[in-house]
């Protein structure tokens, strides 16, 4: 294990509980192994699917964690998940703000807020601040980045 200084703290939703992990590093090629090659360019190359070109799985019951689709870690809870219209699912929060990482983001000419998985830094999508009460954030994220837990 590394040092102590390494870790980083990450929610686990499961047991409710934060936990000291080893931040997860991979080279392109580790990642190529694991990753379908659209989850590679999302992830990774922080690319965007098209809008209404995919959907969220959806949980057997009325609740249910997204988890990062490289990672594992516990980024979005079923019942924060709304419609937005925008062709993207949409959380009006994560389970924990340590488990997403947020930067700044310029590309395009756009001025965004990009969100990424804390722990292995794939991108996720962005955050913008015309979501639902009670936050008021729409963190619009790319279906292929996340994968539904096992219930």
């Amino acid at each position: 294990m590394k040092n102590s200084s390494d870790l980083i703290e990450i929610y686990n939703a499961k047991t409710k509980k934060i936990e000291k992990v080893e931040p997860i590093v991979k080279t392109d090629a580790e990642w190529k192994k694991i990753l379908t090659p659209e989850q590679f360019e999302v992830t990774r190359q922080k690319g965007t699917e098209r809008p209404f070109s995919k959907q969220c799985a959806i949980p057997t019951g009325d609740s249910g964690i997204y988890q990062c689709v490289a990672c594992g870690t516990d980024l979005f809870a079923y019942d924060k998940k709304f419609e937005s219209g925008t062709g993207w699912p949409s959380f009006w929060n994560p389970v924990s703000p340590l488990n997403i990482k947020l930067e700044e983001d310029n590309a395009y000419g756009m001025h965004r807020v990009e969100a990424m998985c804390a722990r292995c830094g794939s991108h996720l999508g962005h955050v913008f601040d015309d979501g639902p009460p009670p936050t008021g954030k729409r963190y619009c994220i790319n279906s292929v980045s996340l994968r539904l837990a096992s219930e």
